[in-house]
């Protein structure tokens, strides 16, 4: 029988997602363009790229699978957005991980005073 993972092993592992797909130049690029222009087609996102239309594509498939994008279909096109909350969350598992690491690190200065 298999046990489902923790909230925080879920945690994690979406926060591991957000931060692999933000780990590439490219992705950080076209997810700028679109925080900063909002809703793009791929046509339109691939205008002025140094690469083709099929590697944009790619890279917008990595960034809607880590849930860092929205796609909706007007027309032929897909037009992607930013969906902020997967970034969110992220950054609030950051900041639970820090809190952690503080709270470790006040208790080992509290233990190396004691001694």
């Amino acid at each position: 029988m298999s046990r489902a993972p923790s909230v925080s092993v879920r945690r994690a592992a979406e926060a591991a997602l957000v931060f692999a797909a933000l780990g590439d130049e490219t992705r950080l690029q076209l997810l700028s363009r679109l925080c900063h222009e909002g809703p793009l087609s791929i046509t339109r996102l691939s205008e002025g790229a140094s690469i083709s239309r099929q590697a944009v594509t790619k890279h917008l498939v990595t960034l809607k699978s880590s849930g860092l994008l929205e796609a909706k279909r007007q027309g032929r096109e897909r037009v992607y957005q930013f969906a902020p909350a997967r970034l969110q969350a992220a950054r609030r598992y950051l900041d639970q991980v820090s809190t952690q690491w503080d709270d470790a690190i006040d208790r080992l200065r509290a233990h190396v005073e004691e001694t």
